[in-house]
């Protein structure tokens, strides 16, 4: 299926529809929507949305994918497999990870990872707008702008923008930029937001598993974000008993939406500021105090 009505006419998005609904209608019904860079980004970082969806009639999980695939690390039956071929096993992978979740919609819009970052990143968010507009999810998830991809900033980057352009009344009441590349441990607890990502701990699983291209390829993604959620429910509190058995963390990037709002590396930069003061504080307190040579 294609999206007629996306600006970017360069290249054939592909858009799925896992029950078959007409894709204006599947588009409307959407309540939490992933924005990723990669296929199975949003398997890992937007799974709190997945799951808040999953078997629900009311709510319903999207998810947009702007790359191509093509840039894939390939190791064992996948070494010898072209870009060509990379692209198609990427996106039949990612259909089916939408088939598995009862995703609402699953675009994925066949940008190289190097247009995202320079000269197409205005037809991106373009695209994003006009998926945006027929949505209108009430959250939206996508990348930490603080994560160590840079294929995942400019895509974070891009959403922003993409948000900003929509009237007041159709934006969303929650964005969350989710760890990836580098988690957001650092966070102070009043910067994190802490989601419970422990429900269907089988859908999971079977998520991330289903893309062998990276697994068997060289990546054990499933292993990897398996354990950072087991991680952040116990080492977020160090004086507190455990409340969540799996929990994914975020920025909440919805104050750069409204009226005012600082730029992004204002935003980022006085979080970074509140973790190094922290840091220096807690070292000042316990520093070694030596005694005076006489």
């Amino acid at each position: 299926m294609c999206a007629d009505f996306l600006p970017s006419r360069k290249r054939a998005a592909a858009v799925c529809v896992p029950d078959g609904k007409p894709l204006a209608d599947a588009l409307r019904r959407i309540t939490h929507l992933g924005i990723g860079a990669h296929q199975d980004d949003l398997e890992i970082m937007a799974y709190h949305g997945i799951a808040a969806c999953f078997g629900d009639e009311a709510r319903w999980f999207g998810g947009i994918i702007c790359t191509d695939g093509a840039g894939s690390p390939r190791a064992g039956g996948f070494a010898g497999y072209s870009d060509a071929q990379m692209k198609d096993q990427r996106r039949r992978e990612q259909e089916e990870a939408a088939r598995i979740g009862e995703y609402g919609v699953m675009a994925q819009l066949g940008y190289p990872s190097a247009a995202v970052k320079g000269s197409e990143r205005s037809s991106l968010e373009d695209d994003l707008v006009a998926l945006l507009e027929r949505a209108c999810p009430e959250v939206v998830y996508t990348h930490s702008p603080a994560d160590r991809h840079e294929t995942h900033v400019a895509v974070a980057l891009a959403s922003l923008r993409a948000l900003r352009r929509l009237p007041d009344d159709a934006r969303p009441r929650a964005v969350y930029g989710c760890e990836g590349w580098g988690s957001l441990d650092w966070l102070d607890d009043d910067d994190a937001v802490v989601l419970d990502v422990g429900a269907h701990p089988e859908l999971a699983e079977r998520l991330v598993a289903v893309f062998a291209s990276q697994i068997a390829g060289g990546k054990r993604y499933d292993l990897a974000a398996a354990g950072r959620r087991r991680a952040n429910a116990t080492f977020r509190a160090s004086h507190d008993v455990d409340v969540l058995e799996q929990a994914w963390l975020a920025m909440d990037l919805t104050p750069l939406l409204g009226e005012g709002a600082p730029d992004v590396e204002t935003f980022v930069g006085a979080r970074i500021e509140r973790f190094a003061a922290g840091v220096k504080d807690r070292l000042q307190r316990y520093r070694e105090t030596r005694p005076r040579v006489r």
